[in-house]
């Protein structure tokens, strides 16, 4: 079953809580994972070593613009980082993700 996975990194839990229930709220999604991770990267030419929270949601493709305009609309980063990735679920699973972000 196609499926969407959003791949969205955060300031911290409390930003990625937010995010989340406002999507999962809207019925854009169907559920999220909130997982803590160790960030390295480049920003204004200066390496950042930091920590980030890491929203890895799950909905149906037709929600990817959405997921983004959204987030755009409520993350604090001035240059969010929001990947949707093509995915492929079990059947019920897949059944189950696409009736819940239907059921508007």
């Amino acid at each position: 079953m196609p499926l969407i996975i959003a791949y969205i990194p955060c300031s911290n839990d409390r930003e990625a809580e937010k995010i989340s229930k406002n999507l999962l709220k809207k019925r854009i999604i169907a559920c999220a994972n909130i997982v803590k991770a160790k960030s390295l990267y480049f920003w204004k030419g200066k390496m950042v070593d930091g920590h980030e929270s890491i929203i890895i949601a799950k909905s149906d493709k037709k929600n990817s613009k959405k997921i983004i305009e959204e987030v755009k609309r409520t993350h604090s980063y001035k240059l969010p980082c929001i990947e949707i990735i093509d995915s492929k679920a079990n059947k019920e699973y897949g059944q189950w993700v696409k009736k819940t972000v239907s059921t508007r």
